[in-house]
């Protein structure tokens, strides 16, 4: 029988009460701070202000808390200090949900409240969630400080004395980076097997090399080439960086898929096929959906339609603080960086719009003192009203130039470098809408009022058009009618324009300076640095032709071009038989053009071209997938420097080409010291081979021979005297001569 309440030792009863496990208890019964405070939100970093301040400052803070959920003026206890003269620089503010609680923390933290303040929002349940995990200690312990570690320069390449490029070619699984020489075989970097699983690309001012995996991406440089940044983004098919190499956007057609606990996503990264990244922390910033293009998804028949996705579908401004993206026919959302949130809460109402585009560089308008950015954007027709191209400025999103259009049949947008002019190649249709046409409507960016010049000499479609870089001028090419049932290509014509000579610093009317018809040209590559481009023909098994041209020819102009502002010669004509890719490099002396196993299995392999079509080198290569020139970051010379330069260029010019012969004689001396090596070693062994056969003939009681027949065991020749004669020939196999102009 179990001994009575009263027969218990009353020590025993305790020890025994104090061995009884709780925890299932207290784990049941116990309070929690997130089901009973993450209403609740803290906010630090406010001004510090004395109690008849206190009642203005919340109502003002009211404003920015209210814009993400409800609460009012009694909901927001700002503590005084002790001596109740003066507020403690933070406020705890009840919201009516938690959804509201955590839509202020993510929306309000670290926003500026004013010049001199800028407010941090947490959630009130994260100060004790973190307390009771142990983060907080009891005892204040300094934090570790690392060692420093310096870091790889990653522009490197940049100091080379002889100023030369590199490249990436990717092969095979092999991709390798090299530099280039004018007059020799490239000289390899380095080179690794399986570096990237679907292709290269270079960050835009040249700081990284990516590489694409099914995991994710990865950033490579410096000058062992170690990786910098990599990036999760599993079954990752597409990235593009910002102009300054800060952000970078990752897209799948697949969407996400993350689990909880994931290192580096969040869930709410889950389902998205867009992340935009911050470099510097290769922490995601925000994540998107792929929006459905409008129209039919399903022919008559019941086929799926396919429909091409823009890319990038995330468009940055010059200065990239700011990225866009369209919804086809509805709007554009502009989001504000680093935060990513959307500028002004809303996206800009733009009905039927088409597509969309940034300046290249911040535009500097005339008479405009405020920063701005500017994009354009067109619209089709849309029942009795008139398709129409505009100009928006942001981020006010004033509308400063708009351009009413008829009888459009689709439209591109075209920026000039420096934002000077943007053209829009507008392909209108007939009445009976039979035939098509192509007018030019050039916007005059930074001059007043923003006029609008109109070419409407082109009777044919224009498939092609380029604006010269940092210059004034443009290429376009035609092509006529398809007849009906034919499977020739029309034939097509190269146009070349400039503007006329003009007072001042004022660019005169556009001008056509020659027309080149019957070409089968369709692809227009300007050099880096203007004036020079080539015309070509790419991915045709027919003709693969490349035109070399100049714009600055310093020889004699037409009577006809006196007024105008440029000098047309066709420097060159070359060909690479199934060309598929041509690419300048940086300094605008070189062109490389390439046949890539991507898009055929026929002679793959490059050509290496000077800027006048000269050709320096031709290799094939199996498996050619990819070259890629590095590109370099902006120059840091002035405009007077560079006029500078270019006046004096005959003196630098003769000082490179010293150089270049330095270069080439040394190459020789190699070349001798290396034969001069070759000779004293084979002497010394023809020496000792010789000394050899006589102790070999002593051992063997042979008696001396003569110095005739020494010679004559070696092969020498003997003269009438008995002397040795050695003769040296030397033969040159090939010599050319090369004039340059």
């Amino acid at each position: 029988m179990a001994p009575s309440f009263d027969q218990l030792d009353p020590e025993t009863e305790y020890e025994e009460q104090d061995d009884i496990d709780y925890s299932d208890l207290r784990e049941q019964y116990e309070v929690r701070m997130e089901e009973g405070l993450d209403t609740f939100i803290v906010i630090d970093g406010l001004p510090k202000v004395p109690p008849g301040s206190k009642e203005k400052l919340i109502k003002f803070l009211l404003r920015k808390l209210t814009s993400v959920g409800k609460t009012k003026e009694e909901n927001v206890f700002m503590p005084m200090n002790e001596a109740g003269d003066m507020s403690e620089g933070f406020a705890f503010v009840e919201y009516e949900t938690p959804a509201q609680a955590a839509a202020a923390v993510k929306a309000l933290h670290a926003t500026p409240l004013d010049k001199k303040h800028t407010i941090a929002v947490n959630k009130l349940t994260d100060i004790e969630r973190y307390g009771r995990e142990g983060r907080i200690e009891e005892e204040y312990k300094p934090p570790h400080i690392p060692p420093f570690e310096e870091k790889e320069h990653l522009r490197w390449w940049l100091g080379d004395h002889e100023g030369r490029d590199q490249f990436a070619l990717y092969r095979g699984d092999n991709v390798g980076v090299f530099w280039n020489e004018k007059e020799e075989q490239a000289e390899q970097i380095v080179d690794r097997q399986y570096w990237t699983e679907t292709f290269i690309q270079w960050s835009p001012k040249g700081t990284y090399l990516t590489s694409m995996h099914a995991q994710g991406v990865q950033l490579w440089g410096g000058a062992n080439w170690s990786r910098q940044k990599r990036f999760m983004h599993p079954g990752v098919n597409l990235v593009d960086f910002s102009p300054d190499e800060r952000y970078l956007t990752t897209w799948s057609h697949r969407p996400l898929q993350v689990e909880e606990g994931n290192p580096v996503l969040s869930l709410e990264e889950d389902g998205k096929n867009y992340v935009i990244w911050d470099i510097s922390t290769g922490k995601p910033l925000r994540s998107f959906v792929t929006l459905d293009l409008p129209g039919p998804t399903q022919d008559a028949e019941g086929n799926p339609i396919k429909k091409k996705m823009q890319w990038p579908a995330f468009k940055w401004s010059a200065d990239s603080k700011y990225v866009a993206r369209m919804t086809q026919g509805q709007s554009i959302s502009v989001y504000e960086l680093p935060r990513m949130n959307l500028m002004d809460k809303q996206s800009i109402k733009i009905d039927g719009v088409m597509d969309f585009e940034w300046c290249p560089a911040t535009p500097n308008r005339e008479g405009i003192k405020n920063y701005e950015q500017l994009f354009c954007y067109w619209t089709p027709e849309m029942g009795s009203n008139p398709a129409k191209v505009g100009l928006m400025s942001v981020p006010s999103k004033e509308v400063v130039r708009t351009r009413n259009l008829f009888n459009v049949s689709d439209a591109k947008l075209h920026w000039q470098s420096d934002s000077s002019f943007l053209c829009v190649k507008v392909d209108r249709h007939s009445k009976s809408k039979k035939s098509l046409a192509t007018n030019l409507e050039i916007f005059r960016v930074k001059e007043k009022g923003v006029p609008v010049e109109v070419i409407d000499s082109i009777k044919d479609t224009v498939i092609n058009f380029a604006w010269e870089p940092k210059g004034d001028r443009f290429v376009l090419i035609t092509a006529g009618e398809v007849p009906a049932g034919s499977a020739v290509p029309p034939k097509t014509a190269v146009w070349f324009f400039c503007p006329e000579k003009a007072k001042g610093n004022q660019v005169g009317n556009f001008k056509l300076i020659r027309n080149v018809d019957k070409k089968n040209n369709n692809a227009i590559h300007w050099s880096p640095n203007g004036r020079f481009v080539v015309v070509a023909t790419v991915l045709s098994q027919q003709s693969f032709d490349l035109d070399f041209w100049d714009f600055d020819f310093e020889g004699e102009k037409d009577e006809k071009d006196k007024d105008l502002t440029a000098n047309l010669h066709l420097m060159a004509t070359a060909d690479h038989y199934g060309v598929t890719d041509i690419e300048w490099d940086s300094s605008g002396r070189f062109v490389a053009t390439s046949a890539s196993v991507w898009k055929h299995r026929m002679e793959n392999g490059y050509h290496l071209y000077s800027f006048s079509g000269t050709l320096l080198r031709e290799e094939p290569i199996e498996q050619f997938k990819q070259w890629a020139w590095r590109p370099r970051p902006e120059r840091l010379l002035s405009k007077e420097e560079m006029k500078n330069v270019r006046k004096n260029l005959r003196e630098y010019s003769r000082q490179f080409e010293e150089a270049d012969i330095a270069k080439k004689s040394s190459a020789n001396k190699a070349v001798v010291d290396a034969r001069r090596r070759m000779l004293e070693e084979w002497l010394a062994y023809r020496e000792r081979t010789q000394e050899d056969l006589l102790e070999e003939r002593r051992d063997m009681g042979v008696p001396d021979i003569s110095e005739e027949r020494k010679a004559l065991m070696v092969g020498d020749e003997v003269d009438g005297e008995g002397k040795v004669v050695e003769e040296i020939f030397e033969e040159i196999l090939e010599e050319s001569e090369e004039v340059i102009e």
